[in-house]
């Protein structure tokens, strides 16, 4: 008989690409979720998933063997309290892929604050380049899969290991789960202010993960991150590789040669070294293209191959992605919602387009942004903008004490497009950064300018 799982939270990225991992390996899918609509929901329905608008107990089915609670869900909805009063089995998304989909894999993890998901791609792309055929679950759409996750064919598994927590009944980050044997650590940040109260409770968390990687196994990387050394000297017992921006370094390095980092040479450890050029840009990407690389040459594939497969890869939705060019006027979508990503982003603009004027349009999204956890880095992120268009909806805006001529603030997005419609011209660079939809701004945005409204 076939087994059947339910997915509370259904919809988010994590749980719908968990979702689909579970249809693969022949599940019988159902998910609820407050908030179902395209994309996921029509990816959703393909894969023979049924859907459930919002959390009713009559949703969930007498024949589930289990369900799957995502850490959307808390104590105090009526649908968590039904399941623990009738003793329903239950379980968190990571702990179900742990056990039914990453036993006895090859694990490559991707974890830190900021380029989990373009290093996880890129690694995925890497694999796949060399025929390696593997799985993975990443938090976005790599260009080159137009997929978040997939089984694969082989015993490695790529995934994107994020540090939020677990469930409302396990309050472990994530990636404690995932147990890898293959780590990598991008950076660690003060972030998810609404899980973590200060920036040690963050290195406890990547300590718990540290902990879980094998001897045998490998931890890769930046050399210069104060954070992750912190991490490391609390213990380590797995071989640590470390890799630099510095060319004059001994180990794996990326040194640019052109301003944009869309040229760079790759070195590995012996000193052997590649050119590539590639879609991407910015220094923040050279640091994710080393880090991938190092972890594809772990588990057995040439630097040659490694570089062949970099310069065909197309990056990531929503990842400084071009999605229009109207009458001369650039339009980038970014998933930009931290001070360091959002500097990461207009320093790599400002290097592209040294001549054009820059709009920087931001959401105020996230609970720390809105929480004013990032105090003053928040405003001097922005340098490289020539203006800066502050979004959110329910028009607090407390987070700001001091904003300088270039800022202005919005809680309508129509009022924000037409603002802007008056401002830009020819040549003119406008970014979306938003770890949400900004309730379709860059929508509302392209249909004016192709409209044709005038300055």
């Amino acid at each position: 008989m076939e087994r059947s799982i339910h997915i509370l939270g259904i919809c988010g990225t994590f749980m719908g690409s968990l979702a689909i991992l579970a249809r693969e390996s022949g599940f019988s899918v159902s998910g609820s979720d407050e908030n179902v609509y395209p994309p996921m929901s029509t990816l959703l329905s393909s894969s023979g998933i049924k859907l459930y608008r919002g959390y009713e107990v009559s949703n969930l089915a007498s024949h589930n063997d289990k369900i799957l609670v995502g850490n959307v869900m808390t104590r105090g909805q009526r649908i968590i309290e039904h399941i623990l009063d009738e003793g329903y089995c239950y379980t968190s998304g990571p702990a179900w892929l742990a056990e039914n989909v990453l036993a006895e894999k090859w694990v490559l993890a991707v974890s830190g604050t900021h380029g989990k998901t373009t290093t996880s791609s890129l690694l995925a792309w890497i694999l796949e380049f060399a025929n390696f055929n593997p799985g993975f679950l990443i938090g976005g759409i790599p260009l080159n899969f137009g997929v978040s996750a997939r089984l694969g064919k082989s015993e490695f598994f790529v995934i994107e290991a994020d540090e939020y927590d677990t469930a409302f009944f396990d309050k472990r980050s994530k990636f404690v789960h995932y147990r890898p044997k293959t780590l990598i650590i991008n950076n660690i940040e003060y972030d998810h202010a609404d899980i973590f109260p200060d920036i040690a409770s963050i290195y406890r968390q990547f300590h718990h993960l540290v902990r879980c990687v094998p001897g045998t196994g490998s931890i890769i990387v930046p050399s210069e991150d104060a954070g992750i050394r912190t991490v490391l000297e609390k213990g380590c017992w797995t071989s640590v590789e470390r890799f630099s921006l510095d060319q004059d370094c001994c180990g794996w390095n990326a040194n640019s040669q052109k301003s944009d980092g869309s040229s760079f040479l790759l070195s590995d450890a012996n000193g052997k070294t590649v050119e590539i050029e590639w879609e991407l840009k910015g220094k923040h990407n050279l640091r994710n293209a080393v880090a991938a690389a190092m972890a594809a040459h772990r588990v057995g594939i040439s630097l040659e191959v490694i570089a062949n497969a970099i310069c065909k890869f197309k990056g990531v939705k929503r990842r400084l992605e071009l999605i229009g060019n109207i009458n001369g006027i650039s339009i980038y979508d970014d998933f930009a919602h931290h001070p360091t990503a959002i500097a990461s982003t207009l320093e790599t603009l400002r290097l592209s387009y040294p001549e054009s004027k820059i709009f920087a349009l931001i959401e105020l999204r996230s609970n720390t942004m809105k929480a004013g956890a990032h105090g003053n880095s928040l405003l001097a992120s922005v340098k490289n903008a020539d203006s800066v268009h502050w979004y959110e909806q329910n028009s607090k805006f407390s987070v700001f004490t001091d904003l300088d001529s270039s800022s202005r603030c919005y809680s309508n997005v129509e009022k924000l497009t037409l603002d802007l419609l008056k401002m830009v011209s020819e040549g003119d660079i406008i970014v979306l950064m938003s770890n949400g939809d900004f309730d379709q701004l860059g929508t509302h945005i392209t249909d004016a300018l192709e409209q044709g409204v005038s300055r």
